[in-house]
Formats: structure tokens, sequence, C-alpha cells
């Protein structure tokens, strides 16, 4: 595999020791795309499972970290010295980040691939032989398990703000808008039949470098949610979204959204209210769902505190730590992203 150089934020460029500048010449089958945001040791992970693919296809890495303070740019330029690196003076979010790597990539097909995975060897030369045999596609997504083999809900249907109130607690509590939400998020998963489908999972989107670039590449007004649904909207305007359940990639699973809770709880429902203004949702129904979305704070903080303490009390650590977490996001949201919330 050809290896390229290291970009730094000075945009001065360097070749790794041993790499003649005509090896970047020749443009790879794959160019795979990873953000990091302190998440040293999953990086490490995902970046091993890469290094370990066999020779099928020509692949880059490029990753990009949004100003990471726990060492993992310097963990990438020592111990994968073939990986592009840019280092960001500041956290760009997760759409702009992507956008820096596309630009720096060479590959015929772009994978964004979230930093918590691990890629089992083959997948690359799976996922190019089927977008090389079955040509036409505008985004492709493998089936996603956790470390455990348990698969993952991979694709679903395009949120709804029906769906988005019954996530509330006032709604939930009364059985409004459920049916919406299980359309939405899980009756329409089917993880063993190859389909077109309308969302993929953003853990790992494979797409034509053509039809990425054509598409308008990830829409910057996202910070960090929504995203991935808004890449899907665009690209299934002309192309299909195909889910293949015959390639797998393991997920961690919002390990990266846990591990920096404000920053996710401040932005994913800014993302929600963006996505839905994009998708035609009228400025009445915004006010009614930022309203409802704004109530709901202290409500979720009154029954997730409760949950807690009951589950402490029944001896349940795991499911209490769960109610602790959906506790402090809703005060996170409450206390530092309301603003933009509504801004959005």
């Amino acid at each position: 595999m050809p290896q390229p150089c290291v970009v730094i934020p000075s945009q001065e460029t360097h070749h790794p020791a041993g790499l003649p500048k005509s090896a970047a010449v020749d443009a790879p089958d794959i160019s795979v795309c990873v953000v990091n945001w302190n998440c040293r040791d999953l990086l490490d992970d995902c970046l091993h499972s890469l290094r370990h693919q066999p020779q099928g296809v020509s692949w880059e890495v490029i990753v990009v970290d949004n100003a990471s303070t726990d060492g993992a740019a310097d963990m990438v330029k020592h111990n994968f010295p073939e990986v592009i690196l840019v280092r960001n003076e500041s956290n760009q979010g997760f759409s702009r980040a992507n956008n820096q790597a596309a630009r720096l990539s060479r590959g015929r097909y772009l994978l964004f691939l979230n930093n918590d995975t691990v890629v089992p060897p083959g997948t690359l030369e799976e996922l190019v032989h089927y977008a090389d045999t079955n040509p036409g596609f505008g985004i492709l997504g493998p089936r996603l398990q956790d470390p455990l083999g348990k698969i993952q809900t991979s694709y679903r249907n395009t949120i709804t703000m029906p769906a988005l109130l019954h996530r509330t607690v006032l709604f939930r509590w009364t059985g409004l808008f459920r049916r919406s939400y299980l359309w939405c998020r899980r009756e329409s998963f089917d993880p063993e039949s190859t389909r077109e489908v309308e969302v993929l999972m953003g853990a790992a989107m494979l797409l034509p470098r053509r039809v990425f670039f054509d598409a308008g590449m990830w829409d910057e007004a996202y910070t960090f949610g929504g995203e991935d649904m808004d890449l899907c909207f665009r690209v299934r305007r002309s192309l299909p979204v195909i889910y293949h359940p015959n390639i797998e990639i393991i997920h961690h699973g919002r390990a990266s959204t846990r591990q920096h809770l404000p920053f996710a709880s401040c932005n994913i429902p800014a993302g929600f209210v963006r996505f839905l203004q994009k998708t035609g949702a009228s400025p009445i129904s915004l006010l009614v769902y930022k309203c409802a979305l704004t109530l709901d704070g202290p409500l979720k903080m009154m029954s997730n505190s409760c949950q807690f303490l009951w589950r402490r009390f029944l001896g349940q650590p795991q499911k209490a730590r769960k109610s602790l977490l959906a506790f402090k996001s809703s005060w996170y949201f409450l206390a530092r992203g309301l603003l933009e919330f509504w801004k959005a």
C-alpha cells in the first residue's frame, strides 16, 4: 500500500522516513476518513485493525484530530506514520472535520468511519468489491455489531417530528406518537437482507468519490448530531442508499458520545432541529417541538433521578449508571445547550 504524507496545522507537508514522493501519485481504491476527539484508546484500536487488512485493495487512512488533549494525535504520528494526520487547533465538529479528510483523500471510494469501530480483516476488500460490482449506488453501509457480536440497528427510517416528540417524558408516558417512533427507529430493521434504506448509521458509510462531492459533502451547519441523516437525505434524491449485511464492522456504540456527554448533549438536539428544518418542517411545528423539549428537560431530570435511586436500591449498578448518564445529559442540555437549540 502506498504510504501518504503527514499534514500538520501549518499545512507544511512531510513524507514519512524512506517514503519516495512518487508514492503519492497512484490513487488508492479506498480512503478511510476518521474524525477523533479525545478518544486515544478507541482510535488506537481502530487504526490497528485497519493496519492488519490484507492487501486485496489499495487504501489510505486520514485522521483529523479535533484538538485532542489526551495525546491522540501524537499517538497517531508516532505509532501510525503511514496515516495522514490533520491536527486542528480547536474542535471543528464532526462534519467539518470529515470534509477536511475528504479534501485530502485520493481514493475512488470514501469510507467515513467512526473512531469507536474495529474493522475485521478483508472488510475494505469486500466493500470495494461490492461497490465495483454494483455501480449506481449512493451510499453503502455494512452491518454493525458490538464487540460481543450483538447486532446493532444499522439503518432506520427518516426521523420525524412525531417520533422525536415521543422521546419526551410526557408523550412517552401517554403513548402518543408511539407508532411513529417505532416506525422510525425499530420496526423496519431487518439485519439479514441487502436492501435500499432511508438512513444509515453514521458509524461506517462508503460513498463513491464523485457522489460525495456532487452531493455537497457533509453539511457543516451540523456540529454533532443529525449530519448522517442529512447526507443520506441529500444523496437519496438521486441515488439509492444501500444496507449490505454480508459486510460487518464492529462498533462499540456511543462510546465516544458517552465520553463527551456535555458536548453531545448540547449539540445533538440542535442537529435534529436543523434536519427538521431542511426536510420541510413548518415554523409552527418547530416552535412546538422546541417548547416541548425545553419543558421536557426538568421532567427527564426528575424521572431519571428517581430511576437512578430505585435501581441503586435494587442493586442494579449498570442500569443505575445509565439513569445517571441520562440525568446528566438533560442537565447539560438545559445548562449549556438551550441557547444553541433555540437559535437552530
